[in-house]
């Protein structure tokens, strides 16, 4: 009761995992189409287009200490004065003791300007910043290729995984066929009770290796849903179609098209150019710099109104001043002579944030040759392992084939022809995880050689 309870359990994961759940000519997804998807929503792709607005806010900071400062203005201002008494001193001369009221009000529109008009330090500032927004781009992309390689390689692990479920299930019904089989020898005194319990093994086996088949598919299809920033029920069914084309790859164009086209290579160039301006600015902020200011004010108007209540009688003046237009301007040379180590520690942490980003850049290029190299021995071997695994599956094919016929006239046992069939079961395996293995080299080398997504 309990090995028919799970033998219908096994049976049905099975069911489960290698039926479509689409739809009749729902499109599936392919490789192509799930590296599309991922560099939409997966969280690094996204991280890294934050981090290229992080150094856009950069560089707009920058650009503002060297570009001018234009801002206008519209003021309407007014003083009331009540009830102001006392004496007023012009020189030697005083004013007779006298109380009155004020009433003022100016009306001032302008426009004024400011510009450092020859800072070095901001100029090389700007030069970094630059350079820092063009290395978080190129950074964003080599992302972006990291990105679609662990979304192939999980990709086909997913493919792998369908089809080792399917080679364990079609093993399991053999291995239910061949004990019924003994089981009907035992019966008959054809075989021994050991026999029996053998094939019992190797069923209980099979079963155990399409249940985790089975559950394998939902694993890697859950690991392949958050690489793409989805979740599992909302990912399309898996194209399974697992063909390959072994390509003659040359190491030396691969090489010469990833010192020119990698693009974490050149995020590092651009990162090294980016340190040496700011080991460039800080140097220049000890050197003097000039700004200069300007302002413009158009037709002030004011208006003053008195009345004077002591000593009597009471009496009211108005005043009025108008200016067509006044004009200041200021050049300035500005130093900071000491600034209290200020300028020193930023010189510091330039030269340090050039140490790092030229080591950086060095050890790309030191084992650069050394990744395509590893790039395309990862790619040949795993098109030795499939022409190894197809022979292996033909020579396991044949065996079964000459075994089965032995047993048809007796000179063979039940064992001989289960353990041609587990052999066979076994080489299909390795035949699939071989041609999966092509597969994510070929992307290896598409990451190495710095291709576009």
């Amino acid at each position: 009761m309990k090995l028919s309870r799970s033998r219908g359990l096994c049976l049905g994961l099975v069911a489960v995992v290698l039926v479509p759940a689409l739809a009749h000519g729902a499109e599936l997804l392919t490789a192509d189409g799930a590296v599309q998807i991922a560099l939409q929503k997966n969280p690094q792709v996204v991280n890294s287009r934050a981090s290229v607005l992080d150094a856009k806010s950069s560089f707009y900071s920058s650009v503002a200490g060297v570009a001018p400062r234009v801002s206008a203005s519209l003021s309407r201002s007014g003083s009331w004065t009540r009830n102001n008494s006392g004496s007023q001193a012009f020189g030697s001369l005083v004013t007779p003791p006298s109380s009155y009221d004020v009433d003022a009000y100016s009306t001032t529109p302008g426009i004024s300007a400011s510009w450092s008009v020859l800072d070095l330090s901001a100029l090389a500032g700007l030069s970094a910043a630059r350079q820092g927004l063009k290395a978080a781009r190129l950074s964003q992309t080599s992302t972006r290729n990291d990105v679609a390689l662990a979304v192939r390689r999980q990709f086909y692990v997913v493919v792998q995984a369908t089809h080792l479920a399917r080679v364990n299930s079609e093993a399991l019904k053999l291995s239910r066929d061949n004990e019924r089989r003994v089981r009907a020898l035992f019966e008959v005194g054809s075989v021994s009770k050991s026999d029996v319990l053998k094939a019992q093994v190797q069923t209980a086996q099979s079963q155990l290796d399409s249940l985790s088949s089975a559950h394998q598919i939902t694993t890697q299809r859950i690991a392949l849903a958050s690489a793409l920033g989805l979740g599992e029920r909302a990912m399309a069914e898996v194209d399974t179609a697992l063909t390959v084309t072994p390509t003659d790859f040359d190491e030396a164009a691969i090489l010469a098209e990833a010192k020119q086209h990698r693009p974490d290579l050149l995020a590092a160039n651009a990162s090294v150019k980016a340190a040496h301006s700011s080991r460039l600015s800080a140097r220049f902020s000890r050197l003097p710099f000039v700004t200069t200011s300007g302002s413009a004010t158009f037709n002030p108007k004011s208006t003053q109104k008195t009345r004077q209540f002591e000593p009597a009688p009471e009496k009211t003046t108005t005043a009025t001043s108008k200016t067509d237009k006044v004009y200041r301007a200021t050049i300035a040379l500005n130093w900071d002579i000491f600034d209290g180590m200020a300028t020193d520690a930023q010189n510091a942490s330039a030269q340090a944030r050039l140490v790092r980003a030229q080591e950086t850049y060095d050890a790309l290029n030191r084992n650069l040759a050394a990744e395509v190299q590893q790039a395309l021995l990862s790619y040949r071997e795993a098109v030795e392992t499939v022409a190894v695994a197809q022979s292996a599956v033909e020579s396991a094919a044949e065996n079964l084939k000459l075994t089965q016929q032995k047993y048809n006239v007796g000179s063979a046992t039940i064992l001989d022809l289960i353990d041609a069939q587990v052999q066979l079961q076994r080489a299909e395996n390795q035949d699939v995880s071989a041609r999966a293995g092509v597969r994510i080299a070929e992307a290896g080398i598409r990451r190495v050689s710095g291709r576009n997504d």
